[in-house]
């Protein structure tokens, strides 16, 4: 291959740009997705349950529009010629309007009329019981020879739960006729869209317009304090979007930016350096031809890690189609990962002609030495990733095959691309290199024998791992899913705005069901949970059969229930009383008649109606306790995920909440079993490259200590692991022990007594190199989303404490070692310059 690359140097480039110019063609289709249910696998029973609920039931989202002033008559008239001038927005691209359907004022008064036939026969018991107190309490109070002695104190004290259970259903139930805040001074209009929530050019072409068209209006002329804003949760899922999108544009340019200058200040000291050590006579190049030269090393390992990652992401939008939220950064991590293999191909190379060897032999002779190193880390890297694939946690999977793919590309591209660059390089005299081993003046001074302060280093660095060892209770895990996602300021100065009431029945789960009577059994099922259970998670469960009876039978049941709360009312010590609650529990009981189900107004239909236009069969489950909390999420979803019926029928359980929980739980099972794994690969490994169990403990120590110490600083400075930077953990581990082996390679290669000259050749290429791939990862640390800031911090931290073990921990170790004659060394280690011109 190298021979290939030397003779036919442009026929090698020409075919690797045309295979990355048609990978980027692909490469550039490739889209970022969202959603928290496509991290999980296909066959999961919660996500195909999400797609039937999204097929059956549907899953609109609605753009809102706030008008606010202290003149609710002048919103109102605002409002109505709103919905007139945003219902004529005309989409050109599409061929359609913007907006299908507005959600403005609700006709409530024939729910007022038919309340309790739509309440269910739960909040039908607590009416009648609260009824049948009320009148018992009124016959007591109207005995002249009653005397309380307090002994149903308990017994009033529930009295108001009852009444309130009811009010709040009926509240429920029967909303407010136009969708107000508190003092009416808000008015908000719900807008749905013709296009998709995922077609973002849409999207961005409906909120400009809908923006410039707010502008050529004079809304003063309703009232002169008269605002309106628009916005909701379909904005910030555009805002999401972009702002991952601008996320991944900064770290990229950031983060490259910061590797390539690096790169060329590293190379441009080193061959200055080593130009100025040599020959005198050779010496012709002033310091500004090696100015004008210092873009040079940036091309020779730039262009073939640019081609590697064409060919990466060309073949994830091949495998995968899409990315997600942890894996759009990958191109930026890749590049610092990638970049490594250069850095120690491309400096050992110029190592080896400016110790006077030509062109070929430099090129084999790299290969001969450095190159079994780069091929073991590459390898111990690349498999350490591509064990994540075997996990269902597909945030893990994907992170695994598009990073364990890129890796690969990365080494092949370096071993087999760039050799041609550089003869081509070379051909045209771009790259300035002097023999430096002429003048025995000009030799560098010879190494100390001893790594100095060794004991030191071993036995401070053993302390702290036992310290972490002993204090690891401590490290924490972010289980807040609000802590990890990015503030939009524009939602919520949106949702402060338009001040609206928040209600207690959020964020349902849905069981799809496809009789009545399974719906029932369901509700029966999860009734009995509630009920057991005194930590339940579950507010309330609700259906559509319950509340609307679909048989003869059932109608009559339920008009005999009203009839029983009719003549309650009609009782004496009632008859006269008065109050608002009384007032609504009186019109709704004057009904005698059923009620049918095209009368329902439409507000109250689409939330039981599925997408065909028939009556759904379904149970929706509000949770009781807030799902922010990843704890409060597992839970919800353990008590109401899968339900059994007494006939053993199973149905699971679909929200978008429940798809987060069991994400996170996935996770948190498979996390430990993918590090371990990765960890035993890379043993294996290591193993195979140095065919010594006591060396390739001693290679990897530096990865261990490394690890422990980046456990320490993440206690001591509160820095949580989250469902996103554990997908870097076992990313670390390949990353960290490439400077092990690297270390321990080139020492058995140079002999005893050498690590200190060993640190001042590849002790310099693997710290440029752990730099670069933590520049890399630095770039995440400026990104808006403190989930993937959260992956660049962690990154840094392991990284860097994985290169600080390698060069004072490891060699202290092996100084240690030295001292006790424990170091053997092998001839497949030894060093090979006898590799003879190209014939």
């Amino acid at each position: 291959m190298v021979r290939l690359n030397f003779r036919y140097p442009v026929t090698i480039l020409s075919v690797a740009l045309l295979f990355a110019v048609l990978s980027a063609f692909f490469a550039v289709q490739l889209r970022v997705d969202t959603d928290i249910a496509n991290l999980l696998p296909s066959d999961n029973p919660h996500v195909i349950a999400l797609d039937e609920l999204r097929q059956t039931v549907g899953g609109e989202q609605e753009m809102e529009v706030a008008i606010k002033s202290p003149d609710f008559e002048a919103n109102r008239q605002a409002a109505a010629y709103l919905i007139e001038k945003s219902l004529e927005l005309y989409d050109e691209q599409s061929a359609n309007t913007f907006f299908s359907r507005v959600e403005y004022r609700k006709e409530t008064g024939l729910l007022r009329d038919y309340a309790l036939y739509l309440a269910t026969p739960s909040e039908l018991d607590d009416l009648v019981f609260y009824l049948e107190d009320q009148i018992e309490q009124s016959r007591l109070d109207a005995n002249p020879f009653f005397v309380d002695f307090g002994f149903d104190d308990d017994l009033e004290e529930e009295d108001p739960i009852d009444m309130e259970r009811f009010r709040q259903a009926y509240d429920e139930l029967i909303p407010p006729e136009y969708p107000v805040n508190a003092d009416s001074t808000v008015l908000l209009l719900k807008f749905y869209p013709t296009g998709s929530r995922s077609d973002l050019s849409f999207l961005k072409r409906m909120f400009a317009s809908y923006d410039d068209m707010l502008r050529q209006v004079d809304f003063t002329a309703f009232h002169p304090e008269m605002q309106v804003k628009f916005g909701g949760r379909l904005q910030r899922h555009l805002a999401e979007i972009e702002s991952i999108t601008r996320d991944v544009t900064n770290s990229f340019s950031t983060g490259i930016g910061s590797v390539l200058l690096l790169v060329m200040l590293y190379f441009f000291v080193k061959k200055y350096v080593n130009y100025r050590k040599g020959s005198s006579d050779r010496a012709v190049f002033a310091l500004a031809k090696h100015l004008i030269r210092m873009p040079v090393s940036v091309l020779v390992i730039g262009l073939p890690l640019l081609l590697s990652l064409a060919y990466t992401f060309g073949l994830a939008y091949l495998i995968l189609g899409s990315l997600n939220t942890m894996t759009s950064v990958l191109f930026v991590i890749l590049f610092g990962m990638g970049i490594d293999y250069g850095l120690h191909f491309y400096a050992r190379y110029l190592e080896k002609r400016s110790a006077g060897q030509d062109v070929y032999s430099s090129l084999l002779n790299t290969y001969d030495s450095t190159g079994s190193a780069i091929l073991a880390s590459a390898l111990t890297t690349a498999i350490a990733l591509f064990v994540l694939i075997f996990a269902d946690f597909r945030g893990f999977s994907e992170f695994g095959f598009i990073s364990g793919t890129g890796i690969l590309f990365a080494f092949l591209s370096m071993m087999y691309i760039m050799p041609a660059v550089i003869t081509i390089f070379e051909r045209f005299n771009i790259i300035l290199v002097n023999r430096n081993i002429d003048d025995p003046a000009m030799v560098d001074k010879p190494a100390p024998d001893r790594y100095p302060y060794a004991r030191s280093f071993f036995v401070v660095g053993l302390v702290l791992v036992v310290l972490v060892v002993w204090n690891y209770r401590y490290l924490d895990f972010e289980y807040e899913f609000g802590v990890l996602e990015p503030e939009f300021t524009e939602f919520e100065a949106f949702r402060d705005f338009a001040d609206m009431p928040s209600s207690s029945r959020r964020n349902p789960a849905y069981i799809l069901a496809q009789t009545d009577q399974e719906v029932r059994e369901i509700l029966s099922e999860l009734r009995k949970r509630q009920q057991s259970d005194e930590n339940t998670t579950i507010l309330d469960v609700e259906a559509l059969q319950e509340r609307f009876p679909s048989t003869a039978q059932e109608e009559a049941y339920k008009l005999g229930r009203i009839a029983e709360i009719r003549a309650l009312l009609d009782d004496e010590f009632l008859r006269n009383e008065t109050g608002e609650d009384l007032e609504r529990i009186r019109r709704a009981s004057l009904v005698t008649q059923p009620l049918v189900i095209d009368d329902l107004p439409a507000f109250m239909k689409e939330r039981f109606i599925t997408r065909q236009g028939e009556v759904g069969r379904f149970v929706m489950i509000y949770p009781a306790v807030g799902l922010s909390d990843g704890r409060n999420s597992i839970a919800f979803k353990n008590e109401i995920a899968r339900v059994t019926t007494n006939n053993g029928a199973t149905y699971y359980a679909a929200s978008t909440s429940i798809a987060a929980a069991e994400m996170l739980e996935l996770m948190q099972d498979e996390s430990p079993y993918m590090i371990a794994a990765t960890f035993i690969m890379i043993f294996f490994l290591v193993n195979v490259t140095f065919k010594s169990l006591r060396w390739s403990i001693i290679a990897m120590i530096p990865l261990l200590v490394g690890l422990a110490w980046t456990f320490g600083i993440m206690i001591l400075f509160d820095i949580k692991l989250n469902f996103y930077n554990l997908v870097v953990l076992p990313a670390i581990l390949g990353i960290g022990n490439d400077n092990g082996v690297h270390l321990a390679s080139r020492y058995l290669e140079e002999g005893k007594s050498s690590m200190w000259q060993v640190l001042r050749s590849t002790g310099q290429h693997i710290t440029i190199g752990s730099f670069t791939t933590m520049l890399g990862f630095a770039g995440l640390l400026f990104t808006q989303h403190p989930g993937l800031s959260s992956i660049g911090l962690l990154a840094l931290i392991g990284i860097g404490m994985t290169l600080l073990s390698a060069v004072t921990f490891l060699p202290a170790l092996i100084q240690f070692l030295e001292d006790r004659n424990w170091i053997t060394f092998y001839d497949q280690f030894r060093r090979h310059d006898d590799i003879q011109q190209l014939p």
